[in-house]
């Protein structure tokens, strides 16, 4: 059993839960996920079963889709509703048509800082970590990009959005820089993940939807983790070759450096070349099982 799994993952459990989860659904040891969601965000995780988990660094760095609900008037240390409010003020002059006028310094190339409470590292430690014993750090500023931030309703104090965004944005931070810019404070009260790059929820599987019994209905094939790359069919003789470790003549234009997904004689995949002058090098092999 081995391939891409779509978990829409439930609130309440972290993404390490899931893959836990699915290793005894599974009774296959080596599952791994890309992309982290926090405990109080739902929606589409990216699971990989088997040798499929060698792919991961090619599901990871792509931009992601989020529908956020903001919560205006209150701040939290971990910029989210799972944090201690730190800080009340008054949002009632806020109006939709402030939070508009606000919006645009949020789209484009912009600077955040990620939460206190966070798994980045410092030092080797996840500052989250670092915050529970009452260590201060100072957390540089990262770069990310947002493609798109728009207010999908304003309930006051509850604001909803969708986002369009780099690999590496944390939302809990535009919660609160938002709220910071609009003078009343803000953090997350609900997160989810609707798309990371070509993948959808709406094609994911509820986590308790799985069974023992279902999940390979619900597996996608091995190469769904690198689709995006294209597909190099070879003869029996080139995909042995390819097999053993030897590099194949290649007369197409591909530009060097260019990754393809390999199919043997059979239509099965075998893994990733890539292409080099006048040859296509392997790159990660999956020998046939």
């Amino acid at each position: 059993m081995e391939g891409l799994l779509l978990v829409d993952k439930p609130e309440g459990m972290s993404s390490h839960d899931v893959v836990n989860r699915v290793r005894g659904l599974s009774n296959v040891r080596r599952v791994g996920h890309a992309g982290t969601l926090d405990p109080l965000a739902t929606g589409l995780l990216l699971v990989s079963i088997g040798r499929v988990t060698r792919l991961n660094e090619y599901l990871v760095g792509h931009g992601k889709a989020y529908r956020a609900t903001v919560r205006l008037g209150q701040t939290t240390d971990s910029y989210d509703a799972e944090g201690e409010i730190t800080v009340e003020r008054p949002y009632t002059s806020i109006t939709a048509a402030v939070i508009e006028e606000v919006l645009p310094a949020f789209r484009g190339t912009i600077q955040q800082r990620p939460p206190i409470y966070s798994a980045i590292k410092k030092n080797g430690q996840p500052l989250y970590k670092l915050a529970r014993k009452g260590i201060e750090v100072d957390v540089p500023m990262r770069e990310v990009t947002i493609s798109s931030i728009e207010m999908l309703d304003f309930t006051p104090p509850f604001l909803q959005l969708e986002i369009y965004c780099s690999s590496g944005t944390y939302i809990r931070s535009i919660a609160h820089d938002l709220g910071e810019a609009l003078e009343c404070g803000g953090h997350i009260t609900q997160l989810r993940r609707t798309a990371v790059d070509r993948f959808q929820v709406a094609d994911a599987v509820r986590l308790n939807d799985l069974t023992p019994e279902t999940i390979v209905e619900y597996l996608l094939p091995p190469d769904t983790a690198v689709s995006a790359f294209p597909r190099l069919d070879l003869l029996v003789e080139q995909a042995n070759d390819l097999l053993m470790g030897r590099f194949l003549e290649r007369t197409d234009g591909y530009e060097i450096g260019t990754l393809a997904r390999v199919f043997n004689a059979d239509g099965l995949f075998i893994g990733i070349a890539v292409a080099a002058d006048r040859l296509w090098r392997p790159k990660k092999i999956f020998h046939p099982l």
